[in-house]
Protein backbone atom coordinates (compact mmCIF):
# COMPACT_ATOMS: atom_id res chain seq x y z
CA UNK A 1 0.00 0.00 0.00
CA UNK A 2 2.96 2.70 0.99
CA UNK A 3 4.62 1.79 -2.12
CA UNK A 4 2.15 2.94 -4.43
CA UNK A 5 1.01 5.70 -2.38
CA UNK A 6 4.68 7.53 -3.68
CA UNK A 7 3.66 6.84 -7.78
CA UNK A 8 0.23 8.59 -6.87
CA UNK A 9 1.87 11.53 -4.97
CA UNK A 10 4.40 12.16 -7.92
CA UNK A 11 1.94 11.43 -10.63
CA UNK A 12 -0.26 13.66 -9.07
CA UNK A 13 2.24 16.48 -9.11
CA UNK A 14 3.64 16.15 -12.35
CA UNK A 15 2.73 17.62 -15.74
CA UNK A 16 0.45 16.42 -17.24
CA UNK A 17 0.74 14.07 -20.35
CA UNK A 18 -2.27 14.43 -22.42
CA UNK A 19 -3.25 17.62 -23.97
CA UNK A 20 -6.63 19.46 -23.44
CA UNK A 21 -8.19 19.03 -26.92
CA UNK A 22 -9.84 20.76 -28.88
CA UNK A 23 -8.02 23.87 -26.62
CA UNK A 24 -4.42 22.57 -27.29
CA UNK A 25 -4.25 21.06 -31.00
CA UNK A 26 -0.92 18.54 -31.78
CA UNK A 27 0.91 19.95 -34.75
CA UNK A 28 0.80 17.52 -37.32
CA UNK A 29 3.59 15.50 -38.33
CA UNK A 30 5.76 16.08 -41.57
CA UNK A 31 4.62 14.02 -44.96
CA UNK A 32 1.06 13.17 -43.12
CA UNK A 33 -2.15 12.76 -45.41
CA UNK A 34 -4.87 14.68 -44.01
CA UNK A 35 -7.19 15.40 -46.24
CA UNK A 36 -7.31 14.63 -50.14
CA UNK A 37 -8.58 17.71 -52.46
CA UNK A 38 -8.09 18.97 -56.08
CA UNK A 39 -7.18 21.30 -58.41
CA UNK A 40 -9.63 20.72 -60.81
CA UNK A 41 -8.35 23.47 -63.30
CA UNK A 42 -5.85 21.13 -64.04
CA UNK A 43 -7.79 17.84 -63.84
CA UNK A 44 -7.75 16.71 -67.55
CA UNK A 45 -10.53 13.94 -66.73
CA UNK A 46 -8.52 11.05 -67.58
CA UNK A 47 -10.10 8.96 -64.71
CA UNK A 48 -6.76 7.30 -63.48
CA UNK A 49 -7.76 8.00 -59.74
CA UNK A 50 -10.57 6.36 -60.12
CA UNK A 51 -8.70 3.63 -61.66
CA UNK A 52 -6.50 3.09 -58.72
CA UNK A 53 -8.47 3.96 -55.44
CA UNK A 54 -8.91 0.66 -53.79
CA UNK A 55 -11.76 1.93 -51.90
CA UNK A 56 -13.52 2.90 -55.32
CA UNK A 57 -14.55 6.80 -53.93
CA UNK A 58 -13.80 8.84 -56.30
CA UNK A 59 -15.91 8.96 -59.11
CA UNK A 60 -14.91 11.19 -62.73
CA UNK A 61 -17.24 11.33 -65.21
CA UNK A 62 -15.84 12.53 -68.39
CA UNK A 63 -19.11 13.72 -70.10
CA UNK A 64 -19.84 15.73 -67.49
CA UNK A 65 -16.30 17.37 -66.57
CA UNK A 66 -17.26 16.06 -62.78
CA UNK A 67 -14.71 14.60 -60.36
CA UNK A 68 -16.59 13.41 -57.14
CA UNK A 69 -15.26 11.91 -53.87
CA UNK A 70 -17.06 10.46 -50.77
CA UNK A 71 -14.56 11.35 -47.86
CA UNK A 72 -16.35 8.79 -45.30
CA UNK A 73 -15.03 5.94 -48.15
CA UNK A 74 -11.42 7.39 -49.06
CA UNK A 75 -8.74 5.71 -46.98
CA UNK A 76 -6.39 8.35 -47.28
CA UNK A 77 -3.49 6.22 -48.67
CA UNK A 78 -3.09 8.47 -51.63
CA UNK A 79 -2.28 6.19 -54.47
CA UNK A 80 -4.60 8.54 -56.21
CA UNK A 81 -2.29 11.77 -55.61
CA UNK A 82 1.02 9.41 -56.74
CA UNK A 83 -0.60 8.13 -60.09
CA UNK A 84 -2.29 11.34 -61.40
CA UNK A 85 -0.58 12.42 -64.36
CA UNK A 86 -1.38 15.98 -64.23
CA UNK A 87 -0.43 16.04 -60.40
CA UNK A 88 -3.76 18.25 -59.64
CA UNK A 89 -4.70 15.67 -56.81
CA UNK A 90 -2.73 16.52 -53.56
CA UNK A 91 -3.12 15.73 -49.86
CA UNK A 92 -3.46 18.54 -47.20
CA UNK A 93 -1.93 18.37 -43.51
CA UNK A 94 -4.93 19.19 -41.76
CA UNK A 95 -7.50 16.69 -40.96
CA UNK A 96 -11.31 16.91 -41.14
CA UNK A 97 -12.87 18.12 -37.87
CA UNK A 98 -14.84 15.46 -36.06
CA UNK A 99 -18.69 15.61 -36.64
CA UNK A 100 -21.18 14.07 -33.70
CA UNK A 101 -23.33 12.65 -36.65
CA UNK A 102 -22.60 11.29 -40.02
CA UNK A 103 -24.01 13.78 -42.60
CA UNK A 104 -25.45 11.87 -45.64
CA UNK A 105 -24.18 12.77 -48.86
CA UNK A 106 -21.81 14.50 -48.08
CA UNK A 107 -19.72 14.19 -51.21
CA UNK A 108 -16.86 16.78 -52.62
CA UNK A 109 -18.09 16.87 -55.94
CA UNK A 110 -16.30 19.56 -58.30
CA UNK A 111 -16.68 20.39 -61.80
CA UNK A 112 -13.93 21.10 -64.51
CA UNK A 113 -12.97 23.82 -66.81
CA UNK A 114 -14.77 23.17 -70.17
CA UNK A 115 -12.18 22.40 -73.11
CA UNK A 116 -11.89 25.06 -75.76
CA UNK A 117 -12.88 23.52 -78.97
CA UNK A 118 -10.28 24.35 -81.88
CA UNK A 119 -11.13 26.33 -84.78
CA UNK A 120 -11.53 24.49 -87.64
CA UNK A 121 -9.96 26.32 -90.59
Amino acid sequence: MFDMTATVLRNFLSKTHTRLYPFQVRETFENVRGNLDIRIEECIMCGMCQKKCPSQCITVNKDAKTWEVDPYSCVYCGICVDHCPTSCLFMHKDYRKPAKVKENNQQVQLKGPEKKKKAQE
